[in-house]
């Protein structure tokens, strides 16, 4: 029995991960989902007997590589992630497997045949993982390059939204949907949130929540919610969107800086 966790906080990717190792031939045992920086330090670090981890890289709450600096993970890792081709060559041949979003069935075939192969190599899984922090942290001081414009597909090709009359985008209903100071909605190509997210300025764009990514912009004014959380007033709308617990710390420093 090959005993599976999954770190990763959008429900499609889980779900779609949850198929796919219910189409293995080997007996698989998922024994948790996990959807945060604090969940995943709180299991791994009572929890030992696990087979692999299947990890998203970029978390609501932070970088999976949190995680790792925190708890020592023995099992093998297959990571999943919306870095582009490029950076992810960094991974090739390093005796560890990734994803690289949107995934299908065969891409994923490919990474559980090399788990298979490579399973029980603590020592190999060890070294990598130090490798790709590194990598990872080298990345982080190089200047990325964010869209200052946002695609919209249509029947005929597309149009292009300019990201300042964009005030926040939304996720429900497994659609995207860019919306407008004016309230008009645009329906997006990418499958999650955090697809787009991943090409957006931070500076500019921040999470609030699982279903919202806001323009800090249009930002109008703000108010105590809960006594964790607050409600934010969005310019052009009458809706307050209500920050979560977990980014409510980290919104409030946005907001100032």
């Amino acid at each position: 029995m090959i005993k599976v966790v999954i770190l990763e906080d959008e429900v499609p990717a889980r779900n779609k991960l949850k198929r796919f190792l219910s189409q293995q031939k080997e007996q698989i045992q998922l024994i948790s989902e996990l959807d945060s920086i604090e969940t995943a330090i709180e299991f791994l670090t009572n929890n030992h007997s696990i087979d692999l981890l299947i990890s998203d890289i970029e978390l609501l709450d932070g970088n999976a590589f949190e995680v790792f600096d925190r708890v020592a993970v023995s099992c093998p890792i297959i990571f999943t992630t919306a870095y582009n081709q490029f950076w992810m060559e960094a991974f090739e041949g390093n005796g560890i497997e990734y994803l690289l979003k949107p995934f299908g069935q065969d891409r994923f075939e490919k990474a559980w045949s090399k788990f298979i192969r490579l399973r029980g190599n603590e020592s190999t899984q060890n070294e990598v993982l130090e490798r790709l922090q590194d990598l990872f942290a080298q990345q982080n001081q190089v200047k990325r390059q964010f869209k200052n414009r946002i695609k919209v597909p249509t029947p005929r090709g597309a149009y292009f939204l300019e990201l300042e009359e964009i005030a926040y985008l939304i996720a429900e209903n497994s659609v995207v949907k860019a919306v407008e100071i004016q309230g008009k909605s645009h329906l997006l190509q990418e499958a999650t949130l955090k697809e787009i997210e991943q090409t957006l300025d931070p500076s500019i764009f921040y999470r609030i929540n699982r279903s919202h990514l806001i323009q800090k912009k249009h930002v109008k004014a703000i108010e105590r919610y809960s006594k964790n959380s607050v409600a934010i007033k969005i310019a052009g709308s009458d809706t307050l969107l209500i920050c979560s617990q977990s980014a409510t710390s980290g919104f409030l420093k946005w907001m100032e800086k």
